[in-house]
């Protein structure tokens, strides 16, 4: 364990995968974000230099698990490596989008458990702290033997919602998995939850069969945790129209967008898809139905209650326990 100095001072350094969010969070900080080489070597191999002393700062590295996914925790873990061997005086991650989190338990034998391997390499390069914007599950946590903050951007489409005229309004849920998740918006909103029963005969395919309450007449939101194929997700927008919702919305926390999802979703019968910037959209589209709410703002105070040693919780009123 390093010495923590009594002289502190906040570092940000942003990783390649969101240089974007990065800048957002820094200048919500009002503090520059630092300089770093980030490079390749002809071979593919990954090089990290960074360009200003670290000495016994309190750094905070901003990476997100967006594609390609294994870059980016390379580079990830190298990034905390030098700043290990810099004499950094504390080590924080910032994941936005936490990768290979959707294994996080042996469904089948002879499956691995990716989300706690991931864990273990992080904390075997050296970091001292994880912050986190909604994991695909709470229990991932358990998975680190370092502080791990779990924030939520649940309050983000909330207020976003809340700017709407939706009409007798409800929450679903798209299966049981996610039901604590959508209650929390389901409250915030004061809309009642109706839930989906989905089946997973393999992965990245899922099967949407029944709807357990009422939609009919209402405004829907269904909200998930992420989005990636999209596929299913319409399939269910499909079924809330069948079943005499009025208007459907959809909303996520990770765009993820595999393949052609943002096509998908554009020509689907969602009113709006709303979705957080823990991952990069890609710049050649500029989609009419899709909406992007930032989580920097959120991330900025999270930073600051962290460095400062303020409970974070507080920002949340205790429901960031997703």
């Amino acid at each position: 364990m390093r010495d923590y100095p009594t002289n502190k001072r906040m570092m940000i350094f942003s990783g390649s995968s969101n240089i974007n969010l990065s800048k957002k969070i820094a200048k919500a900080l009002d503090i520059k974000l630092g300089k770093v080489t980030r490079t390749k070597f002809k071979n593919g191999e990954i090089y990290v230099k960074f360009d200003e002393s670290v000495r016994g700062a309190d750094v905070f590295i901003v990476q997100t698990c967006s594609q390609p996914v294994n870059d980016y925790i390379m580079e990830l873990l190298i990034m905390i490596d030098a700043l290990k061997r810099a004499s950094a005086g504390m080590i924080n991650a910032v994941i936005p989008h936490y990768g290979y989190a959707r294994q996080d338990k042996k469904a089948e034998g002879r499956e691995p458990i990716t989300a706690k391997l991931v864990a273990d390499l992080l904390s075997t390069a050296g970091l001292d702290r994880l912050i986190v914007v909604d994991l695909h599950t709470a229990t991932i946590q358990g998975f680190f033997d370092i502080p791990v903050d779990h924030i939520t951007a649940i309050p983000i489409i909330a207020k976003y919602f809340r700017k709407k005229d939706l009409k007798n309004g409800v929450i679903v849920s798209p299966d049981v998995g996610g039901v604590k998740r959508a209650s929390i918006l389901a409250r915030q909103m004061h809309y009642p939850l109706a839930i989906f029963d989905k089946r997973r005969p393999a992965q990245n395919v899922a099967k949407v069969e029944h709807l357990v309450g009422d939609v009919k007449g209402r405004d829907v939101i269904i909200f998930d945790d992420m989005i990636d194929t999209g596929g299913t997700l319409i399939e269910a927008i499909e079924m809330l129209i069948r079943e005499g919702a009025r208007k459907v919305y959809a909303a996520a926390t990770h765009p993820i967008f595999s393949d052609d999802a943002i096509s998908s979703l554009e020509s689907s019968k969602a009113e709006e898809v709303v979705v957080v910037d823990t991952l990069p959209i890609n710049k050649e589209y500029s989609p009419e139905r899709i909406k992007v709410v930032s989580v920097a703002p959120l991330l900025a105070k999270t930073i600051k209650k962290v460095y400062y040693c303020k409970s974070v919780s507080e920002l949340f009123k205790g429901e960031n326990l997703v």
